[in-house]
């Protein structure tokens, strides 16, 4: 039997938060409402939850610092942000606090439903709590996230912070989709177009690194984002 995903919504707007748990309902999730950041966290603290929905501007509390504290206790509870604002700074703040991903008011209920199951595919490929993979084998290669090297037969690279951090998300998401505009915020901060530019370089790059081992390639998924295909 499937096990029911359970989702706790923070949202202080009463119209929007009642539509979206009546949305989420009717889509197959368990949904509890909260009103505050305060009742969030009451509410996260009381029972279990598979995916968390933090509207950013809340009283009490608002959703970063409900984020902060939720990722004192659980490290890989996914976290989607609602905010109102489109600031590059509150994107940035958002990602620090421990966001999996940010949706900017208005939102498409389709687009929000897109965002949910792609974050939870995301997640479903996370150790468990405690546990975090930093070591990782593609092909002949194997990937030390935090030395910053890549080896293969007695030889080592020394990668550059943005090849390392490129190679550690595409290593996580190994033979599936890693989705453009996550790769960006997660790693540049923002996913416009000369950072995408940049990410195209060092995609470039990583390819170059790679290529000594034929059954490895990143393909490009157009218009969505990047697969590391590894037979490992």
């Amino acid at each position: 039997m499937k096990k029911t995903t359970r989702i706790l919504l923070c949202e202080d707007d009463p119209n929007l938060g009642t539509l979206l748990s009546d949305y989420l309902s009717v889509k197959g999730f368990e949904t509890s409402l909260a009103t505050d950041g305060v009742e969030g966290l009451k509410l996260y603290r009381r029972e279990h939850f598979d995916f968390i929905i933090l509207d950013v501007m809340m009283p009490n509390k608002d959703g970063f610092t409900v984020a902060q504290e939720i990722r004192q206790d659980n490290r890989h509870i996914p976290i989607l942000f609602l905010t109102a604002k489109s600031m590059k700074e509150d994107t940035l703040q958002g990602f620090k606090a421990g966001a999996d991903d940010y949706m900017t008011k208005p939102f498409s209920m389709d687009e929000l439903m897109m965002r949910i199951n792609a974050i939870l595919r995301r997640a479903a490929a996370l150790p468990e709590e405690g546990e975090e993979v930093t070591e990782y084998k593609v092909g002949e290669f194997s990937f030390d996230y935090n030395k910053q090297r890549l080896f293969r037969n007695g030889e080592e690279n020394k990668l550059t912070t943005k090849e390392n951090e490129l190679l550690y998300l595409l290593c996580k998401h190994k033979n599936g989709l890693l989705e453009r505009n996550y790769a960006l915020n997660a790693i540049w901060g923002d996913d416009n177009y000369f950072n995408g530019r940049s990410m195209d370089v060092y995609i470039a790059k990583l390819r170059k690194h790679l290529k000594a081992d034929e059954r490895v390639e990143i393909i490009n998924v157009h218009g969505k984002g990047f697969k590391l295909l590894s037979p490992e």
